[in-house]
């Protein structure tokens, strides 16, 4: 079967793998669509291949695709199932791994990360334990579950732990896939959205998305700008989708007194004044990494009921053979999703 291996100092190409069968409780996916993440830079521009005990493991931790095969012990699962594959796996006996959070499970040696200690989803096929199997509803094609598996429904989650409502102007900052899909599913939620980002292309998209105002964090005073919008009060909420110092300053900043802000983008470091940024404001702080099983699910059939026009966002399609270009051109900072695709 055919698959992607990340070489090191970004390089990507496709290796023939051994075939694959599903063991016990675990089920074989034939791949339809795969989506590739920025979270995946540090391996794919890593000094080496991306290796787990020694062995090459595929990356791809957005897979959506089709049952075809059952291993033993398999229950509520069958040939045929459409399904979007969440990509953590843990004990499956504590008490996050019960409610679906198996990313959060305390037993480090039962911990496992489908694209990174376990083989992903940018192979012909897969395997993953059946409890990770989130039903993809006929509403929506492959390509958005792909979406759904890690970008959209980790947007999703923030906006439920913000509580966001049609009561509230949001500031989006960032509009990559992540920032993107809080921008949709905002404006869906009721919301009117701020976008913000350099990128012209990304803010181009933002307004398409549904945003009620868009700002180029390179033309001045960003909080500034959100009070004038606001009548001088500032985002009732504010989510943070980049993953830098500067940004998560200035969302803080742009946040009206009671209000709450969302840190989502991943890495960096960050230095806040306790007082002024938050004691006296009466902030919120949150924070959000990904979802649940449960979440995932629940993203799904919103963008199924609501018609939330996810697919609009993706902007690059190509073949597994391509895949190493694509990843060259997503890694450059082109706009939008890019996802691999199967038939």
């Amino acid at each position: 079967m055919r698959g992607v291996v990340f070489r090191g100092n970004s390089v990507a190409e496709v290796i023939d793998y051994p075939d694959i069968a599903p063991g016990p409780e675990q089920v074989l996916i034939k791949l339809r669509s795969s989506g590739l993440c920025g979270s995946d830079f540090g391996r794919y521009r890593g000094e080496g291949p991306n290796e787990h005990s020694g062995e090459l493991r595929r990356p791809g931790h957005e897979p959506c695709g089709e049952i075809v095969g059952l291993g033993t012990g398999v229950v509520g699962r069958k040939i045929g199932d459409r399904v979007i594959q969440h990509h953590y796996e843990g004990c499956r006996e504590c008490d996050y791994c019960l409610t679906g959070w198996q990313q959060l499970c305390q037993v480090a040696e039962k911990k496992e990360y489908y694209g990174g200690s376990m083989h992903g989803g940018h192979g012909d096929y897969m395997v993953a334990h059946q409890s990770t199997c989130v039903p993809l509803p006929d509403d929506l094609d492959f390509e958005v579950g792909a979406y759904l598996a890690c970008g959209a429904s980790t947007a999703f989650q923030a906006l439920k732990k913000l509580d966001i409502s049609g009561r509230d102007t949001l500031a989006v900052f960032g509009q990559g896939p992540v920032g993107l899909a809080a921008t949709m599913f905002g404006t869906e939620m009721g919301a009117r959205i701020i976008a913000v980002d350099i990128s012209p292309e990304r803010l181009e998209m933002a307004a398409n998305s549904g945003a009620w105002a868009t700002i180029d964090a390179s033309n001045g005073d960003v909080p500034e700008q959100i009070r004038e919008l606001t009548h001088g009060t500032g985002a009732d909420a504010t989510l943070e989708a980049a993953g830098l110092a500067a940004t998560r300053v200035v969302a803080v900043e742009s946040t009206r007194i009671f209000g709450r802000s969302c840190l989502v983008g991943e890495g960096g470091e960050v230095t806040y004044q306790p007082t002024p940024h938050i004691i006296h404001r009466h902030l919120t702080l949150l924070g959000s990494w990904t979802f649940s099983t449960f979440g995932l699910a629940e993203a799904a059939r919103f963008a199924a009921q609501r018609k939330v026009p996810l697919a609009s966002v993706i902007t690059s399609r190509s073949t597994i053979e391509e895949a190493p270009l694509a990843y060259e051109n997503f890694s450059s900072g082109a706009p939008g999703k890019f996802v691999i695709n199967w038939d």
